[in-house]
């Protein structure tokens, strides 16, 4: 962009809008809703009982009675959210089941049809995403209260207790402690089109600020999620056919497509906020627009996983100012250092989440691997994210790439 064209994230908040980025919660849907019309509501009993029916083996009969239903009927952005998220929760339970690797390989033309339709009118896949669990599956006890674990609760939950409940919920804190520094965004590029480095050095410290909340949110994982639970339960729920050994060709949606398709799973890579202070910050993960390696490949990949005013968002700020390169032109030590304050929060965040990885994936993994490897469980799943990734590869790969990312002093 040539210097002195204003941007047009420069504006105001007002432009947020329009890439439904809310002010409060960042890019998690606000006030989601909890309850859809008739017969809409059909699925909605069903994605409330989950746990329940799938315990009493009655879950996929009860999916399979379902009648289908057009979504004409579903013309609002945010019923459009709960439909995706609902139908998400019950096409994960029918294809996993009991967790017991009794898999589906097709899914009924019932849910499947007007699952892929509500997808394509969001610009999502048709397979639980992160915007969908984390993003559009909460509400405030509340309604006046604080946006805190205390005083929230997920809408729909899977097998395994309060565990989905930690783990989408604690995921949701972190989300909305780091959106906090998206309003500071406007005001960076207005900083540089004015070449202003005090108000820039302020913004920056801000999102830095930002980041540390979101590190600390994080820290509650550990309160209410249980290892096991998440790896031995949860993380089934969450897994996709994309690179998953028990559905090697992937999923048939009857009545939509011939062939089977493969999705990957909910992942935090899913997320908007941290892929979008990688971009203002400048931290590449790509050479020329192309991915620098496989990491960087799965991270290009995730964007088509998130809402598509969400995509729009990030390519948006891709066309603005470099900040890095503003930073490095001034020449200015203070702003340097400010400026790698702000990166190595985000370092801290990658090293704490390699933390969490292993404690919850890597460790039960282990144990598992020393009980009797069952043939339902290849040993080659374990070492996969529910993204269908080789989670540490990819997890240390972003980590160096945001390290290599801090200014070198002369």
């Amino acid at each position: 962009m040539a210097p002195g064209k204003s941007s047009p994230v420069e504006k105001s908040w007002n432009i947020f809008e329009e890439y439904h980025i809310d002010e409060d919660v960042g890019f998690a849907l606000p006030n989601p809703l909890e309850e859809l019309p008739h017969p809409y509501d059909a699925w909605i009993s069903i994605a409330k009982n989950l746990p329940e029916l799938i315990k009493n083996g009655q879950l996929r009969a009860e999916v399979e009675k379902l009648a289908t239903f057009s979504i004409d009927g579903l013309q609002e952005y945010k019923s459009q959210r709960l439909a995706h998220l609902v139908l998400g929760y019950i096409t994960m339970a029918y294809v996993w089941g009991e967790g017991d690797g009794d898999v589906r390989k097709v899914l009924p033309s019932n849910i499947a049809v007007p699952y892929c339709k509500v997808s394509e009118k969001l610009g999502l896949p048709p397979i639980l995403v992160y915007a969908d669990c984390v993003l559009a599956n909460w509400k405030k006890k509340d309604p006046s209260g604080p946006m805190t674990y205390e005083n929230m609760d997920i809408l729909f939950s899977f097998p395994g207790g309060d565990c989905g409940k930690g783990f989408f919920l604690v995921s949701l804190v972190v989300e909305t402690a780091a959106a906090s520094a998206i309003k500071v965004i406007p005001i960076i590029f207005n900083a540089i089109q004015r070449e202003d480095p005090d108000a820039l050095q302020k913004a920056l410290l801000d999102i830095t600020s930002c980041l540390h909340k979101a590190l600390e949110m994080f820290h509650q994982i550990h309160e209410y999620v249980d290892p096991n639970l998440f790896f031995n339960v949860l993380r089934i729920y969450l897994s996709g056919w994309k690179g998953s050994p028990l559905l090697s060709e992937g999923l048939l949606y009857e009545g939509v497509w011939d062939t089977p398709k493969k999705f990957a799973g909910g992942s935090a890579a899913q997320s908007s906020i941290f892929q979008c202070f990688d971009i203002l910050l400048g931290i590449q993960h790509t050479v020329g627009g192309v991915p620098s390696d496989s990491a960087a490949k799965f991270l290009q990949e995730m964007r088509t996983y998130m809402p598509s005013a969400h995509q729009k968002f990030l390519h948006l700020l891709e066309s603005c100012p470099s900040v890095r390169k503003f930073v490095l032109s001034k020449g200015d030590a203070t702003l340097q250092q400010i400026y790698n304050e702000c990166v190595q929060a985000m370092v801290s965040l990658r090293n704490y989440h390699l933390q969490i990885v292993t404690k919850y994936i890597v460790i039960p993994a282990s144990h598992a691997s020393n009980r009797k490897q069952t043939p339902e469980e290849p040993s080659e799943s374990k070492s996969k994210g529910t993204g269908g990734t080789d989670f540490m590869d990819f997890l240390k790969t972003v980590r160096s790439t945001t390290v290599n990312s801090l200014l070198k002093e002369d």
